[in-house]
């Protein structure tokens, strides 16, 4: 077990052994468990707005409503904990949340394949009402366990626990298969963290933790929301923000664009604000539009996969640097909409949801590996290496799934005197499991080219594609002398 998992086990383990027989207690409850993403373009400062509302105007006004809080942790994995009377109330809650229309925007920033939602049954009154650190877990004990023994363990734990500087309260429940849930309420994430290692030292705690069924165990560490400080956006929802000003007309996130220093790396358009507003100006009637796919933050980099309507339909990257909150720096590949691929996939469909977000560099020096020395070494032995061979998900207008959509493709071109060329690695920008390479070569007949390709990774494999080639023209039509890199 990772040790980042294994301080995040014990911290949360802390609460459940601390409180003892000191619980007031009452009537059965339920206790409503919410965790979800937001989505990748989803702007967090926003939903955190809207979450109050949702709290004010909808759920607070439900029948059976107690109490709801919502808190989010460093991977921007929130979590939603509403207190129902009955358990027939808290269905008739979701039911209706579900179908109503004053919810959609709200809803409609979450990451659905993301969601899950547990119901338990609790008898202890909320009192921590000051809490600005939850942490949840949920676990099931293992199989040969005596619950006697567990909570007479839990009790030897409970009073020295309970006695630590900034623990509110603990409330732990059960749901119908035996899953038990422990929520832990602090003042502050600071005070939590002090306890750690007294408890790791602590012989009795780790017999404790040898009890649960380890592969059971689900854990969050959240932020409450109505403590969290406002800041100012992030980097990544300034450039979503940008482009989606294409769209409502928004004047606001042109200041996000340092007026006295924007870098531009689109050969068509010219350097500067001047350059950017050129371009607007000229749009065709209408309009351009702009709906971003996907959104990743890396460093002082931001980069998006965009599905535009940009004098035609269009499938774009860009990437954008920062300097001070300022976007100072531009690139872009741009290649119009194609029909879907012989595998009925598209240029813009597949996974969204960022994962790993501890793997972020492990997975960026794979890709560069994969570029370095099979797409430029022409290593093609250590294809395997890189891509899993079982799964490998083709975005690519033209080409199939799998390691034998890319063997075809590679005949086609090779049978045709066409040329694939990679020459040059330019850039290596990655969040998660998603990693996009910029590259520079030789495509169709030789013609000089970009290459951005958008891989998606899973345990240290590529298994998806995106990509977007284009025709780098002559420097004779070039509107800046930045070089398209």
């Amino acid at each position: 077990m990772k040790i980042t998992k294994i301080i995040l086990m014990l911290t949360v383990l802390i609460g459940l052994v601390s409180c003892g027989n000191k619980e007031k207690k009452m009537k059965n409850t339920v206790l409503e468990v919410t965790t979800f993403s937001l989505k990748t373009t989803a702007n967090s400062q926003t939903f955190n707005k809207l979450d109050s509302k949702i709290q004010d105007n909808f759920t607070s006004k439900q029948p059976g409503f107690i109490r709801r809080e919502s808190g989010v942790n460093e991977n921007g994995v929130y979590t939603v904990i509403v207190y129902w009377k009955t358990m027939t109330d808290a269905e008739a809650s979701m039911k209706k949340f579900m179908g109503d229309v004053s919810v959609a925007d709200y809803a409609s920033m979450i990451e659905g394949s993301t969601m899950k939602m547990n119901r338990y049954t609790i008898n202890t009154d909320f009192n921590a009402n000051n809490s600005k650190f939850i942490e949840m877990m949920s676990f099931n004990l293992n199989d040969n366990i005596d619950k006697t023994a567990f909570n007479a363990i839990n009790e030897k734990v409970a009073d020295k626990t309970a006695t630590q500087k900034g623990f509110i309260q603990r409330i732990t429940g059960v749901d119908e298969s035996g899953k038990q849930v422990v929520l832990i309420y602090w003042d502050t994430q600071e005070d939590s963290n002090a306890y750690l290692q007294p408890f790791m030292n602590n012989s009795t705690s780790k017999e404790f933790m040898g009890m649960m069924n380890q592969p059971s165990i689900v854990m969050t560490r959240s932020q409450v929301l109505t403590y969290l400080k406002e800041t100012e956006m992030t980097n990544k929802n300034k450039v979503v923000a940008l482009l989606n000003s294409f769209n409502n007309g928004d004047k606001t996130p042109i200041s996000y664009i340092n007026p006295e220093k924007y870098i531009q790396h689109n050969l068509g358009v010219a350097d500067g604000l001047a350059g950017f507003g050129a371009v607007m100006q000229n749009a065709p009637e209408g309009g351009f539009k702009a709906n971003v796919i996907r959104a990743f933050e890396d460093g002082e980099y931001v980069f998006t996969h965009t599905e535009y309507d940009f004098f035609g339909p269009k499938a774009g990257f860009d990437v954008f640097r920062f300097e001070n909150g300022l976007i100072v720096e531009h690139w872009d590949n741009l290649l119009e909409v194609q029909k879907p691929n012989p595998s009925g996939r598209t240029q813009f469909d597949g996974a969204t949801e960022i994962k790993d977000l501890d793997k972020t560099e492990a997975n960026k020096k794979i890709v560069a590996n994969f570029i370095e020395k099979v797409l430029l070494g022409h290593e093609m032995d250590k294809l395997t290496t890189y891509i899993n061979p079982e799964k490998y998900l083709q975005h690519n207008p033209a080409v199939a799934d799998g390691l034998d959509g890319f063997g075809a493709a590679m005949k086609y071109f090779a049978e045709n005197g066409l040329v694939m060329e990679y020459t040059k690695l330019h850039k290596v920008l990655g969040e998660g499991n998603f990693v996009l390479s910029i590259s520079e070569g030789k495509f169709d007949k030789g013609e000089h080219t970009a290459f951005y390709d958008l891989f998606r990774l899973e345990d240290g494999k590529i298994v998806e594609h995106w990509d977007v080639i284009s025709t780098i023209p002559s420097q004779s039509e070039w509107k800046n002398n930045n070089g398209k890199f």
